[in-house]
């Protein structure tokens, strides 16, 4: 464990020696401010009350918010992770943690674990925003929970497949490129999921993070939806052990 720590603390700290991991905290806070405040005055408008009669601020604004959270981090997690395992080969220093006495395990561990704390340092100055809303109206606390919670089991899911994809080459750029194309396809499933046979539309529904992301949006807070999360996270965290070790092993 100690290994582990002492490997995700500097894997912060690299994170954060970066001028890319600030303008990113800048970027998202500044997109988020502006959807935030253009959903709240829509949701506002007089003009508009008729729309919104059956809904409350949580439903429209806090739901709204967090759907386009998803968006963005869906776009800028494949920039965190590009550096995870590519910079150290292009360096030459994975041939130095390869050959070390860690195990690949406590490797992979610290650094997902370094990435998921910068992360989630962002989906708190995030849920900030709806949070906010509590000094002047009243919000559904559990879907407001519900949602934040899907929210970071699908950055933990973002995190690890840009983990492993970050294990397969040695180009930051090849790797950020290749985790957005996963992603996407991921996205694109979701869509997908609306054509074709029953059957098909039902395994591409499954298979989409986002898909089960909607549901604990709408505060369907389903255990299957938080497995399915973990086994995406925990699948790709041993696909990249696997791949190191192979390495190792040759």
């Amino acid at each position: 464990m100690k290994a582990i720590f002492h490997i995700a603390t500097h894997e912060l700290k690299r994170l954060f020696i970066s001028p890319l991991a600030w303008i990113l905290f800048a970027v998202v806070q500044f997109l988020l401010a502006i959807f935030f405040l253009l959903i709240l005055g829509k949701y506002i408008d007089p003009a508009a009350a008729s729309l919104f009669a059956n809904h409350g601020v949580t439903e429209i604004v806090v739901v709204g918010l967090l759907q386009i959270a998803g968006i963005i981090l869906l776009l800028i997690t494949p920039f965190v992770t590009m550096h995870t395992f590519s910079e150290e080969r292009q360096s030459g220093s994975i041939n130095l943690l390869l050959s070390s006495p860690i195990s690949m395990t406590e490797l992979v561990l610290g650094k997902y674990l370094g990435v998921i704390c910068y992360l989630f340092l962002l989906l708190s100055l995030i849920a900030l925003m709806p949070l906010s809303l509590l000094m002047g109206t009243e919000l559904d606390l559990l879907q407001l929970l519900a949602a934040l919670i899907g929210l970071v089991l699908l950055t933990s899911s973002f995190a690890a497949i840009g983990v492993f994809v970050s294990s397969l080459t040695s180009q930051s750029a090849v790797a950020a490129i290749s985790t957005f194309g996963v992603l996407f396809v991921l996205w694109i499933m979701n869509m997908a999921g609306n054509t074709g046979s029953e059957l098909f539309r039902e395994i591409l529904a499954y298979g989409s993070l986002l898909n089960h992301y909607h549901h604990l949006l709408d505060g369907i807070f389903n255990s299957a939806d938080v497995i399915y999360y973990l086994l995406v996270s925990s699948l790709f965290i041993l696909l990249s052990i696997w791949r190191l070790d192979n390495e190792r092993l040759y």
